[in-house]
């Protein structure tokens, strides 16, 4: 299905917005205000933008160490998600989470994860959930192309093809895990491939097309609220940065580097809605200028809130 005028212009700003927020972290990575590692989505906006786009508050997400995107694009609020970055006690997980856990159950958003692959599991868990409940909601596993070697993922899309889960795995092939190429980890040019030793759909799209990606979503999630089962979808994109920030990528290729920046999904979506007169330039400009103030305002909450009290260095850790 593709989406209307309504959802590309929400699917532009969503775009935007998470675009504007990882910029925004590099500078102050860069100036030493963010603790601990950083993870960037730069480059892959299109993935998690178009996926969220099909789903709902009643559906759930799992994400990854890099999942500030997704978390964006299920409705996360980007102040909330900034204060988490600063360590502040205003942050979504009191400032003890960092970058790389934010979790918003609310939103149905389960959680970052710095465990590579350890989403799998979970959002299988949240699916078999929906569907012992009867509900007709889904979750969906954003995880990279190294975490499809783990045993996580070929367990997760075993049970879940056994038991006809309403889940979407959804693998941002950015085509190094680390600093190791797929082409090197990997005897199959399509991740995709793999859904077919589970008796599933399995769909390789073009990460950096933000459509594409919305329509490939769109079928998958239908087939799971129909009580179909699960639905592999391989979203070939680029990370535009290092694994982490400070990360040299010494082993990409120039050339390569060069190639995927060319692609970039968000002009490639300005100008489908140029073309289809949607929005002018100037009205794309104005939505982008009132993001910069809102990630601007962001920021401010963020360094006027407080550090958590050492007095809770224990409060939220272990439960009774």
């Amino acid at each position: 299905m593709e989406p209307t005028k309504d959802q590309l212009l929400s699917i532009f700003k969503t775009m935007t917005t998470i675009r504007t927020f990882e910029l925004k972290a590099v500078d102050l990575f860069a100036a030493g205000k963010l603790p601990g590692f950083v993870h960037l989505y730069l480059g892959e906006e299109a993935v998690a933008t178009g996926v969220c786009a099909n789903l709902t508050i009643k559906d759930y997400i799992t994400s990854t160490h890099r999942g500030h995107g997704h978390l964006i694009a299920k409705g996360g609020k980007i102040d909330l998600m900034m204060a988490e970055l600063f360590g502040k006690k205003t942050g979504y997980c009191k400032g003890k989470g960092g970058s790389m856990h934010i979790a918003d159950v609310d939103l149905g958003i389960l959680g970052a994860n710095g465990i590579v692959g350890a989403g799998q599991p979970i959002s299988v868990g949240a699916a078999f959930a929906c569907k012992y409940r009867k509900t007709d909601s889904v979750a969906v596993c954003f995880f990279g192309d190294g975490a499809s070697n783990r045993g996580t993922f070929h367990e997760a899309l075993n049970m879940a093809s056994i038991w006809k889960l309403p889940v979407v795995f959804v693998a941002e092939n950015n085509m190094y895990g680390i600093s190791n190429s797929q082409k090197t980890s990997m005897n199959v040019a399509d991740i995709a491939d793999r859904a077919a030793a589970y008796g599933i759909p399995g769909v390789a799209v073009d990460g950096n097309d933000v459509i594409a990606v919305f329509e490939a979503a769109s079928e998958a999630v239908k087939r799971a609220r129909r009580g179909d089962g699960p639905t592999l979808i391989e979203c070939k994109t680029w990370r535009w940065r290092g694994h982490f920030e400070g990360d040299p990528s010494v082993y990409k290729k120039p050339e390569e580097q060069e190639s995927w920046l060319k692609k970039d999904p968000i002009p490639r979506l300005e100008a489908k809605l140029i073309d289809l007169k949607y929005a002018t330039q100037p009205e794309l400009d104005k939505i982008k200028n009132k993001i910069k103030a809102q990630v601007e305002d962001a920021v401010k909450f963020a360094e006027e809130s407080a550090l958590p009290d050492i007095e809770d260095v224990l409060t939220d850790v272990y439960a009774n």
